[in-house]
């Protein structure tokens, strides 16, 4: 076990993490942060611990003796273990007994839709997730189940799936099988893809559903070879896939791929064998660069205990955290309407808003603004966000391949792009 899964797992016991500044108040604003730190999905909020404490810890800095509303920023950090029931007991720990108003999390769909109608929608406190991408959250939105209380700084799968099916066939899959998790992400992930990727004249052969944490997964992976399919596409998280591909290429599977986002992790490349992955391509969610973005790709390779910039919900959850930060700010009180409220108000184009960017100094900067009572908009890591009615932005797609275990960036489809597929297809 790594030194970071180590002092990882010792804050999840519960402890809050307090980044320690010079010249800092003496009270701390503690906001939790429910994310997988085993499980499936634990390398995801492994990254996603590390972005909080280096935000967290550029914002006191930037806010030095006066504090974020007069006290210092810290999170206490629990782990779901990539399991709905263990996250939702978590959260209610942190809302119930330790009166949090705004939470970080989860990273899976499967975690943060029964956080959100479980406990924190209930409960009138904020949830911001840096990586849960199901359709489902804007449908609950739209049923006014999340109340306004769900923000996510990661574009919805409805977006994704068309990318994905259109990046599918200009790479001259047009023919394959698929293999997908089976949980709300998988489910509506491959809905979307489908819906798209048949319209524009790809043919599915199989459609599988594992079940996570499965010891095997041999007969999952001799179903979708069935008819022997030129092509996979791989739909889940990098801790059962690297099983699942390692499975399927001992069956005499293709080489050729198509991932979803998260699978372009360094652990399951490795695990895989980069040599086996030569023809694997990828979307995810992407980013218009910013200083926000040079800045994190030279901060946080530094402070991560081995993660570097492009690892998977990495860039989103530092967005995530700045933005609760300055939202704190500009409430000028640790009360969750009052954040709720802020986190549009830091984001929003409104007129005359001042750019702000990431980093001690681009914080200090939003920091006199938001004192000075001026309007201020944070352009972060992954670019100018905006948040719906129901907490969902819209963005650009990252189109991606592996090359000798690297990855490497091949295109972008933007949101105008996915849209005009979009306009495409049939209707539902």
């Amino acid at each position: 076990m790594n030194k970071l899964l180590i002092s990882t797992l010792a804050l999840a016991a519960g402890a809050a993490f307090v980044p320690a500044q010079a010249q800092s108040p003496s009270c701390t604003h503690t906001v939790g942060m429910v994310v997988s730190l085993t499980g499936a999905a634990a390398r995801f909020g492994q990254a996603a611990s590390k972005s909080v404490e280096l935000a967290f810890n550029d914002l006191n800095a930037a806010a030095g003796a006066e504090g974020i509303a007069g006290c210092r920023l810290g999170f206490d950090l629990r782990d779901a273990q990539s399991q709905g029931s263990v996250a939702v007991d978590q959260a209610r720990q942190l809302v119930d007994l330790k009166k949090v108003p705004a939470i970080v999390g989860g990273i899976i769909s499967s975690v943060s839709i029964p956080i959100v109608t479980s406990v924190t929608a209930p409960a009138g406190v904020v949830q911001i997730s840096p990586a849960s991408t199901s359709p489902t959250l804007t449908r609950l939105g739209n049923e006014g189940t999340t109340k306004g209380w769900f923000f996510r700084t990661i574009t919805s799968d409805a977006l994704q799936g068309t990318a994905a099916a259109k990046y599918a066939l200009d790479q001259g899959m047009n023919t394959l099988a698929v293999i997908h998790v089976n949980n709300d992400f998988g489910v509506n992930m491959i809905a979307e893809f489908r819906r798209a990727y048949e319209a524009l004249g790809g043919k599915i052969v199989s459609v599988t559903p594992y079940n996570q944490g499965q010891p095997s997964y041999a007969a999952e992976v001799t179903n979708a070879l069935k008819g022997d399919p030129p092509a996979l596409y791989f739909i889940g998280y990098p801790g059962d896939g690297t099983t699942v591909i390692r499975t399927w290429l001992q069956q005499g599977g293709t080489r050729k791929f198509l991932f979803n986002d998260g699978m372009n992790a360094a652990d399951f490349v490795k695990g895989v064998g980069p040599q086996f992955l030569n023809d694997a391509y990828g979307t995810s969610s992407g980013t218009n660069r910013t200083p926000s973005t040079e800045y994190f790709a030279k901060a946080y390779p530094a402070m991560s205990g081995g993660f570097d910039a492009g690892a998977p919900a990495a860039d989103r959850a530092f967005d995530a955290a700045a933005i609760l930060g300055l939202a704190i700010a500009h409430a000028g009180k640790f009360e969750a309407a009052a954040i709720r409220d802020g986190i549009r108000r830091v984001t929003g184009p409104t007129p005359g808003a001042e750019v702000v960017h990431a980093g001690p100094e681009g914080f200090k900067r939003a920091l006199q603004l938001i004192k000075e009572k001026k309007p201020v908009r944070y352009v972060g890591v992954i670019g100018a966000v905006e948040f719906d009615r129901n907490g969902d932005i819209v963005g650009p797609f990252r189109l991606w391949r592996l090359v000798n275990g690297e990855v490497t960036t091949v295109g972008q489809m933007s949101t105008e792009d996915v849209q005009a597929v979009q306009a495409r297809l049939p209707p539902r």
